[in-house]
């Protein structure tokens, strides 16, 4: 082979290269914009639910498309297109409705138009008490082996979808409010561990989140690892992953 002919191949099979990293790179962008895209757990305020550092999928489908659905929040249209309004007792990222910047998870409690308020700790919906009943304590080790327990309930929702919640404190922050009316075109977000969740419930940090600025629905948790670890410190996984939450399906 001549080497005129070694030259054009070689360049011939950069771009080949080039162009399957371009492809790829496309399918990429159109899967996380417009099916699914990966977020991980950062806080305690959605255990046990969710667990800081789990790392999950969310549909960006399941509500439709609204400019936060897309990077850097490119307003290309106004509202949402396709749009199909959340369940109560979704598990929602949406942007927090303070600077429509911060990525925030909570699970829809109110939707428009309810009443919601809590009382010595219970919710309530359009005035009538959630059932929730205590099913166990949930413990908690720290780095030095001591063990925190704190009590478990099983909320059910008046659509029945069934959740665990946590109560630290009783007759904590929050856990009594005033009533709060829930605006049309938006929702009310709570977190699952009650008494360390910033949320709905307070107005000047979360507030009542507009329709807008959801961005998905939590669907599956595909990878997890204890908070001390990192994702990429592949070597610590045998010991650190939680492997028996990996595939979970979020509810």
């Amino acid at each position: 082979m001549s080497v005129d002919a070694e030259k054009m191949e070689a360049k011939s099979s950069t771009r080949d290269t080039v162009r399957v990293i371009i492809h790829a790179l496309i399918l990429a962008l159109i899967v996380r914009v417009f099916l699914f895209q990966p977020f991980n757990i950062p806080s305690g305020s959605m255990i046990p639910t969710l667990l800081i550092g789990d790392y999950l999928f969310v549909s960006k489908y399941s509500y439709g498309y609204s400019r936060y659905s897309f990077p850097f929040g490119l307003n290309l249209f106004p509202g949402r297109i396709w749009a199909s309004d959340p369940e109560r007792g979704d598990v929602v990222v949406f942007k927090l409705p303070r600077d429509n910047e911060t990525d925030y998870i909570k699970r829809v409690i109110g939707l428009p138009g309810d009443e919601i308020q809590m009382i010595h700790g219970v919710l309530h919906i359009n005035g009538d008490a959630v059932d929730k009943v205590k099913i166990d304590d949930y413990v908690v080790t720290d780095s030095s082996g001591r063990e925190r327990r704190m009590a478990r309930y099983q909320e059910t929702l008046p659509n029945g979808v069934s959740y665990p919640v946590l109560d630290l404190v009783k007759d904590g922050f929050g856990d009594n409010t005033e009533v709060y009316n829930v605006p049309e075109g938006q929702f009310f977000m709570m977190g699952d561990n009650r008494d360390n969740s910033t949320d709905s419930r307070f107005l000047s940090e979360v507030g009542f989140v507009p329709f807008e600025n959801l961005v998905g629905k939590a669907q599956v948790i595909f990878f997890s690892i204890d908070e001390d670890s990192r994702f990429w410190e592949f070597w610590r996984w045998p010991t650190e992953v939680r492997w028996d939450r990996i595939f979970q399906v979020v509810y």
